[in-house]
């Protein structure tokens, strides 16, 4: 009992330095230890990062084309020239590459999570 009473006021005296603004230097068994993710982490986290992206890029894109009229002239950049497309034809696309991007992140998270 008396040990975790010490282990308490040591950390209690460590958060109030970390309040004042004064930080205590790390343990000397840290000092040296390298917070580096493995290789594999970065790679997961990099492509979840980049599926998000493109995730938010297209539901942005569907608020776009919602709230056109459904009439509206929707055009495709296809290399240097803009292809006029179906509004349907461009809805389906975007629903399409979202649930591929769905599909994509979900497994992605759990490789994450298995590191």
């Amino acid at each position: 009992m008396a040990e975790a009473q010490q282990r308490a006021q040591v950390l209690t005296e460590d958060y109030q330095k970390l309040q004042a603004g004064t930080v205590p230097p790390p343990p000397s068994h840290l000092a040296n230890l390298k917070l580096t993710p493995p290789p594999e982490l970065q790679t997961i986290v990099s492509a979840r990062q980049k599926l998000e992206s493109q995730q938010q890029e297209n539901k942005g894109v569907k608020r776009e084309f919602d709230s056109l009229a459904e009439e509206a002239n929707i055009y495709k950049l296809v290399g240097p020239v803009l292809l006029k497309q179906e509004k349907t034809e461009a809805v389906m696309a975007v629903d399409g590459r979202l649930e591929f991007i769905d599909n994509e992140i979900y497994p992605s998270l759990q490789r994450c999570e298995a590191l």
